[in-house]
């Protein structure tokens, strides 16, 4: 390895490390004048809030652009909502600010997303972009809601939910691969699709009186010995099942994605399919399997919105979920870890929404439109550009 190498290396865990820094200085600016330690002066959260700005600058012109512009961000961030904390009533934080019950429903929000997350991660990974993940999840949510009053079983809803989004994610792979048409298109027709099957069925058989209120719903999971302590009992003792599967799928899905030979071969068809093929994998069915499986798990994150979270069904219910998944897949750089982080960070922005009426209402509607505002700035790629598989995009012709 030669001097200059060492040397730029040595720049990168450099730059790298001082954006952690400038992060964690944007969170402590905030974090210090919240409950439970309520500093009563913005001063020293002003200055954390300048650290981190600096260390993210220091980051971005050392090359660590994009971990960089989000310590800037987070430390600004930081320091507005820290200056905002110090001008309002103890008593109204201590209403807002639970920890333990923002955790809980961050995580409540963030399992739809990270479900559908997980299914484009496998669907880009292969090659084929998804921009459906909306009208799957929309598809999943009515079918499994569906499925569940018929046969009223909640199992057996999520089933049904989980096949519609499959059989989109087959008509996706169809058009997109065998037919290879524009996938932007594909997927857009696929959103359209999703809301005109699940109105017109909605109406036709439910009409005027909506989804019945009996419906059999996924049940909590209780932590046995967990649901007494304190932060954690409040936080993760009482979540959902399909929360647990859905935290479970990134760590599963990274193992799958880069220890095993089915996950390599994914990989490859998304980054060298010419080369792939003259190996003797099948590219067009690997594809295939990739893009089913993304409409099946991008229709259980639906499914969990009306058989789970809610428990009744609206036209168009999924309100730009499944592109907020698909911005968390470009966050995490197409990796399953950096996606569930995205995820927990939109559903983290929704739960503190619902609680800030107590402390500000103008607050709560600018964070309500926190998420939608995110998904802009990561799909435009203002905090910088991760390098997406080669391949995406791009139909395979096979010779």
């Amino acid at each position: 390895m030669s001097a200059s190498t060492i040397a730029a290396s040595r720049a990168g865990v450099s730059a790298r490390t001082a954006a952690w820094f400038g992060i964690a200085f944007g969170v402590l600016a905030a974090y210090v004048a919240l409950p439970p330690l309520m500093v009563r002066t913005s001063l020293l959260s002003l200055l954390l809030a300048v650290l981190g700005v600096l260390a993210g600058l220091y980051a971005t012109r050392e090359g660590e652009r994009r971990l960089g512009w989000v310590a800037v961000g987070i430390s600004v961030i930081g320091g507005i909502l820290a200056v905002m904390a110090v001008n309002s009533g103890e008593s109204n934080l201590d209403r807002v600010f639970v920890w333990s019950a923002l955790t809980a429903g961050m995580l409540r929000f963030a399992t739809p997303l990270i479900l559908a997350a997980m299914g484009g991660i496998l669907s880009e990974r292969s090659g084929v972009i998804n921009i459906g993940l909306e009208g799957m999840m929309l598809i999943g949510a009515f079918f499994g809601i569906f499925g569940a009053d018929l046969t009223s079983s909640w199992f057996l809803g999520i089933l049904c939910g989980v096949a519609a989004g499959a059989l989109f994610g087959l008509i996706h792979a169809f058009v997109s691969i065998t037919l290879r048409a524009d996938q932007v298109v594909s997927g857009t027709g696929i959103n359209f699709l999703a809301v005109g099957i699940t109105g017109y069925v909605f109406i036709y058989h439910y009409g005027d009186q909506g989804t019945p209120s009996d419906i059999s719903r996924v049940p909590d999971v209780t932590l046995p010995g967990i649901e007494n302590i304190g932060f954690f009992g409040d936080a993760i003792g009482h979540l959902n099942l399909l929360t647990w599967v859905a935290l479970l799928l990134a760590p599963l899905l990274t193992l799958f994605l880069f220890r095993t030979r089915g996950g390599l071969r994914l990989r490859s068809v998304g980054e060298k399919p010419r080369a792939a093929d003259s190996l003797g994998l099948p590219v067009l069915r690997t594809r295939y399997l990739a893009v089913v499986a993304s409409g099946a798990l991008a229709a259980a994150g639906g499914a969990y919105l009306s058989i789970a979270l809610v428990g009744s069904f609206n036209e168009n219910m999924t309100a730009g979920r499944g592109f907020i998944a698909l911005a968390a897949v470009i966050f995490g750089g197409w990796r399953p870890w950096g996606a569930l982080a995205g995820a927990c960070l939109f559903g983290f922005s929704t739960a503190l929404a619902q609680r800030l009426p107590a402390f500000s209402e103008s607050t709560a509607v600018l964070f309500q439109a926190l998420p939608y505002v995110l998904t802009l700035v990561v799909v435009a790629g203002v905090i910088g550009r991760s390098r997406p598989p080669a391949a995406i995009g791009v139909p395979y012709v096979k010779e």
